[in-house]
């Protein structure tokens, strides 16, 4: 088999286990998320696996209320959530910072794969790692050390997994808290592309009623 298709295999393969074991998660992070934005809360997006939060800022076909957390600029307040990331749970600053928002009474929710962080000593002061600490967390099921392919003739393995999970756990996320908005007689604001014909000025509008109404 090629190193394409063994590559698209285990891409499956993770997604399939993000799907068959992640699902009852998933499902309350996007009511979490449903409930903090119907209430008047934010949510915040900060640094998911390598930029993934850039995939849902802003983006066509995304919801007009995600924000990104910019340090020493960002105030969160109780009720908001913060979503976070650390692969293998123990990245200090991201550990410090969910702590110290979990501790303000902010909702923070975590992509980390479980498989790491089990096979890692914490370095947080708690002794806990990012799991332990956070209001949720999702596992994205990638392996320890990241890497998913053993390849003849590489002495590392190939292959990050945390990234594509996270983008499928983002999107899941995301697609629970328009539903259950929706269910809720509140229609979430969902960004058209900017580049499509009328996209831009139908933004601009879905912004001020954003600043309105919050979503």
């Amino acid at each position: 088999m090629s190193l394409l298709d063994r590559y698209q295999q285990a891409v499956y393969d993770l997604l399939f286990k993000v799907r068959s074991t992640q699902r009852d998660t998933i499902q309350k992070a996007g009511e979490i998320v449903a409930e903090a934005v119907t209430h008047g809360g934010h949510v915040y997006l900060y640094r998911i696996c390598h930029s993934i939060e850039m995939d849902l800022y802003e983006r066509g076909g995304g919801p007009v209320f995600y924000q990104l957390y910019k340090a020493g600029e960002t105030q969160l307040e109780p009720g908001d959530v913060m979503f976070v990331s650390s692969v293998s749970g123990r990245t200090l600053d991201v550990v410090n910072l969910a702590y110290d928002k979990v501790q303000k009474g902010v909702q923070v929710i975590a992509l980390t794969s479980m498989e790491y962080a089990k096979a890692v000593e914490p370095v947080h002061e708690s002794g806990k790692r990012l799991h332990e600490i956070v209001t949720l967390a999702l596992d994205n099921c990638a392996p320890a050390a990241e890497a998913m392919l053993e390849v003849e003739g590489l002495e590392a393995k190939f292959a990050a997994a945390s990234g594509i999970a996270s983008d499928f756990i983002m999107w899941s996320v995301t697609a629970v808290v328009v539903e259950t908005m929706l269910q809720k007689g509140c229609r979430p604001g969902i960004l058209k592309s900017f580049n499509f014909p009328g996209g831009g000025l139908y933004n601009d509008e879905l912004r001020k009623r954003y600043q309105e109404c919050g979503f």
